[in-house]
């Protein structure tokens, strides 16, 4: 049975449900240490490196070499930005999310290169490695760890399953934002594709008695319990 635990609790920069107009704090991505037989995964590594890597020895007693995968719930830079410290595991993204950015990555790429802005360029291939780098996620991470696909945040946006005896569990990233989404039945904004979103949204909803959200901690689902 797969075992989680927290390890950094994300925030949007404004949560619209407070009140709040305009950033009034730098947003991260909850960040969560799924363990399964041989398996360690990091999901969404969002501090930087300097500041993951002793909060994962303060909530783990990890350091960076025992996580075997990290899975990102999808590829925007914010979800990532503690990547470099984990380069001896193995990283794992969605495959439709990895083929979508892909495109649009190179064919930004293209254009930047037709415009001539070298330092834009630059960047693009740098963004284009690292998704190479990233490995198609398959349906089963590990023993009761299971891929649960959440499209429409991103094109491919997708969270894990975790069947416990007593209670089901769902790392949701952005597809949950906050409990105050959760409450509300209300998705994270702006997305790629609302419709896909609140379906997404309904599916979590219908499975999970228990979601870690995308920028909160873990919830009880209040329609379950």
């Amino acid at each position: 049975m797969a075992q989680f635990r927290v390890i950094s609790i994300g925030t949007l920069a404004h949560n619209p449900l407070w009140g709040e107009r305009g950033d009034v704090r730098p947003g991260h991505a909850t960040t969560v240490l799924v363990e399964a037989g041989d398996a360690t995964i990091l999901v969404d590594p969002s501090l930087p490196e300097q500041i993951l890597v002793p909060r994962l020895a303060e909530r783990s007693g990890l350091k960076p070499d025992a996580v075997t995968h990290v899975f990102l719930t999808n590829f925007h830079p914010l979800r990532r930005r503690g990547l470099a410290a984990f380069d001896d595991a193995q990283w794992l993204v969605g495959e439709l999310e990895r083929e979508a950015i892909g495109a649009q990555l190179v064919g930004k790429y293209q254009e930047a290169e037709e415009a001539g802005d070298a330092d834009l360029a630059a960047s693009l291939r740098a963004e284009v490695a690292l998704l190479q780098r990233c490995r198609a996620a398959p349906d089963r991470l590990a023993e009761g760890v299971d891929l649960f696909p959440l499209y429409g945040v991103t094109p491919g946006s997708c969270g894990l399953l975790l069947p416990q005896p007593s209670m089901t569990v769902l790392v949701a990233g952005d597809a949950v934002a906050t409990s105050e989404h959760l409450a509300a039945g209300k998705v994270i904004s702006p997305v790629f594709n609302l419709e896909q979103s609140q379906e997404s949204f309904r599916e979590a909803v219908e499975i999970a008695d228990l979601i870690v959200c995308g920028r909160d901690n873990a919830v009880v689902n209040p329609l379950r319990r």
